[in-house]
């Protein structure tokens, strides 16, 4: 079996990587798309069939990205080819690398909207400027911050250039750095945050709501949610596991690194709905607001709510600073690769990276139907898709003896390589399936 280069660069150590995977997996689909989701779809079902989900399907996923990224030592692309050369396969196996590394990047573009959509709330939360809002109020309010184009694209600028700044200065320096920075503190703000919401709020109904499930309200289109949302939040199908991979040091023990991530990512997203609920159930408000319950629903308890101001103005703090941290990664993806493949310099690669990124996602400022379309082709398709096409390559191309040394021997790799055989790639061509002919629709 053929050998493949590594990188030289690598985490400047275990606890740097796993705050850097960790802020990889929190983000916006923790604070904006997990809570929605849960308050559509019956509360603790949902999260029950969620965690299912991320501890059966992607978890196997991510031990198997970070093992391919070790392994090879390379971009998604790069990696992903090189393995398969490595296994006497064709070389158009680099397609899993492909679907990844674009679904990153057009993720990106309109996460970087969403952001600037935060960005632009915090001084609104600062001034008290919900005060005394209904929900027409609010409704009126986002609409109009929305359709605020040159404010959007200027904080859309700003946010993309921060990521550029980061990801120019590389994995330990940029990375690394500011995730040790940032990720303690992150966890430090939420705990305020959903203490002073169970404090403040009606705690007991949001428990009830989050402890108690109700399974008729369970669809098919429940566990479709679940499914997506895993994948979306956990990050997996994106090559980002893959690129973090690639710098992982020799001794760092996949298996346990992977249940870290998927854990603390989970964590995060329960502790994010005991942010929300209590303040949502408080001020006699649905949690069944879909989208508009990060944007619309909240800021209307914010401006009935002692200290709303202060408690608002962290809250959307702390969604900007898990943002940040997973599209950083999102960026990392597009680097690495043309670093790798093409020769160019890592700060002209961020910057050439980051200005694409502004001018797709200066499209979505300007045609919400565009921003639809691409949240629909990369989130509900080209994700699934980078997932199945990464659990086929892991489990049917690759042998064993290729992966052994990254995951051990024994029984955990007879499990991991079974999942990644008869039942990931099954559950996620049913997501694609399902998705795509709209069964089981709510």
């Amino acid at each position: 079996m053929a050998q493949v280069s590594r990188k030289t660069e690598e985490w400047g150590s275990r606890v740097g990587f796993l705050l850097s995977a960790v802020g990889s997996s929190v983000g916006l689909g923790n604070f904006w798309r997990f809570p929605y989701l849960t308050g559509e779809h019956g509360g603790s079902a949902f999260i029950l069939i969620y965690l299912g989900c991320v501890l059966l399907f992607c978890l196997p996923l991510l031990m198997g990205e970070y093992a391919m990224g070790r392994k090879s030592g390379m971009s998604a692309v790069e990696g992903i080819q090189s393995l398969a050369r490595a296994e006497g396969k064709s070389k158009y196996w680099g397609v899993v690398g492909w679907v990844g590394t674009l679904a990153a990047f057009f993720i990106l573009t309109f996460y970087g909207v969403i952001s600037a959509w935060v960005l632009s709330f915090i001084p609104q939360a600062m001034s008290g400027k919900f005060a005394g809002f209904d929900a027409a109020a609010a409704g009126a309010n986002f609409e109009a911050t929305i359709l605020d184009k040159p404010q959007i694209l200027t904080l859309l600028g700003l946010f993309i250039l921060a990521n550029v700044l980061v990801v120019a200065r590389g994995v330990s320096s940029g990375l690394e750095r500011l995730n040790k920075i940032v990720m303690p503190l992150f966890f430090i703000m939420l705990l305020g945050v959903v203490f002073f919401a169970l404090r403040q709020g009606d705690s007991a109904a949001a428990i009830r709501f989050l402890m108690e499930p109700d399974f008729s309200r369970v669809t098919t289109a429940t566990f479709l949610a679940a499914l997506g949302q895993a994948f979306f939040s956990v990050g997996v199908g994106l090559g980002i596991m893959v690129t973090y991979g690639a710098y992982l040091a020799q001794d760092t023990d996949i298996p346990r690194s992977s249940f870290i991530v998927a854990g603390s990512n989970s964590a995060v997203a329960i502790l994010s709905c005991l942010a929300v609920f209590p303040i949502v159930f408080a001020f006699g408000l649905s949690p069944d607001q879909g989208p508009g319950l990060f944007f619309v629903t909240l800021p209307i308890a914010f401006g009935q709510m002692t200290g709303g101001a202060f408690f608002g103005s962290v809250f959307l703090t702390l969604a900007l600073f898990a943002a940040f941290t997973s599209s950083i990664s999102l960026m990392e993806v597009g680097v690495s690769w043309l670093e790798e493949r093409e020769g160019v310099t890592r700060p002209g690669a961020a910057l050439g990276t980051g200005f694409a990124v502004f001018l797709i996602g200066a499209g979505y400022v300007y045609s919400f139907d565009y921003f639809r379309f691409i949240d629909f082709v990369a989130g509900s398709l080209m994700l699934p898709l980078g997932g199945l096409l990464a659990a086929i390559f892991a489990g049917w191309v690759l042998s064993r003896e290729m992966l052994v040394s990254e995951l051990g021997d024994g029984r955990l790799m007879n499990a991991w390589r079974f999942m990644m055989r008869w039942i990931v790639p099954p559950l996620v061509l049913a997501i694609i399936v399902l998705g795509l002919s709209g069964a089981g629709r709510a």
